[in-house]
């Protein structure tokens, strides 16, 4: 953890603690970005991100979600990941948000990865929080196969919660089902080195470790998914929305993605194709460079620094 950061926790509203990493505000701030990761993820692992956002001017914070790295658990056991409803997650990234933005120099960026970014444009979309516009890399907007239905994906989802416990994991492994190390580095990046950070960081810290979902956090996800995966939803969304997404995503659905970008009356796509896996922002340079630039030139558009 850079030396120059403030690793502490917030209290949300019914005492749950949730940890944050705050990078200082600069003299002169470009304004303000607030990050959080994706499904089983931890903050450590968008380090060189932030730190880059930083860099540059930007006045950081990321989180961990409620339930996951450093902010505790929701399931029976020390590393499943669950949720009863991802409106849980709404609230408190509301009300953590509310709170950040009166602290924090405009403009302000709200910024995430995969399943965060799903909670991310579902606050917005619902009026939870204002940011002055929103960067997701690989949102979790749905789910694979595309060819499914999304109704099969409830209807699945309900009978393993019916037929079992809820909170009993929902596949073998962390991303996947049956997903071994070297499989599950294949489905996230290229990039081998940033790759080993991530196992370097759960050696140096074993709480961070996450496994796979449960039948429960499955359930929920695919109700808040089809929640905001509609046209009359995302179309009343007037904030500037950028979207990056790869078609050889294996974790989640290129093609929601693609559809919210259609939707979304402000939205820009960034689309690679096999040179990029889901995890974006921890690939090899020449991706990672693209994206990193293209969200420059698009926060430079639509929420210029102020004077």
């Amino acid at each position: 953890m850079p030396r120059h950061c403030q690793e502490q926790v917030w209290t949300a509203a019914d005492g749950w603690p949730i940890r944050r990493v705050d990078w200082p505000v600069p003299a002169a701030p470009r304004g303000s970005i607030l990050f959080a990761p994706g499904r089983g993820d931890c903050l450590e692992k968008y380090l060189e991100t932030l730190e880059g956002w930083w860099a540059r001017g930007w006045a950081v914070t990321a989180i961990d979600w409620r339930g996951q790295a450093l902010s505790g658990r929701l399931g029976r056991d020390a590393t499943s990941g669950h949720v009863e409803d991802f409106a849980i997650w709404v609230d408190d990234l509301a009300a953590f948000w509310r709170q950040w933005a009166a602290t924090r120099p405009g403009p302000r960026v709200l910024a995430a990865h995969s399943m965060g970014g799903h909670i991310a444009l579902r606050s917005l979309a619902e009026g939870r929080v204002d940011p002055d516009a929103l960067v997701l890399s690989a949102p979790m907007l749905g789910f694979l196969p595309d060819w499914m239905p999304r109704w099969a994906f409830r209807l699945a989802a309900a009978i393993m919660c019916t037929i079992g416990d809820p909170l009993r994991p929902a596949w073998k492994g962390n991303e996947k089902p049956q997903a071994g190390r070297l499989e599950r580095a294949h489905l996230l990046t290229h990039d081998g080195a940033r790759y080993a950070d991530e196992l370097a960081w759960r050696e140096q810290r074993p709480e961070l470790a996450m496994g796979p979902a449960t039948w429960g956090w499955l359930r929920a996800a695919v109700a808040s998914t089809q929640r905001i995966d509609r046209a009359e939803v995302l179309g009343r969304v007037t904030t500037p929305v950028f979207l990056a997404a790869t078609r050889a995503d294996a974790l989640v659905s290129p093609a929601a993605i693609l559809r919210a970008a259609r939707w979304l009356p402000q939205a820009e796509l960034l689309a690679f194709g096999p040179e990029a896996r889901h995890e974006l922002l921890r690939e090899i340079d020449p991706i990672r460079d693209r994206l990193l630039q293209a969200i420059d030139d698009f926060l430079d558009r639509v929420a210029p620094a102020r004077n």
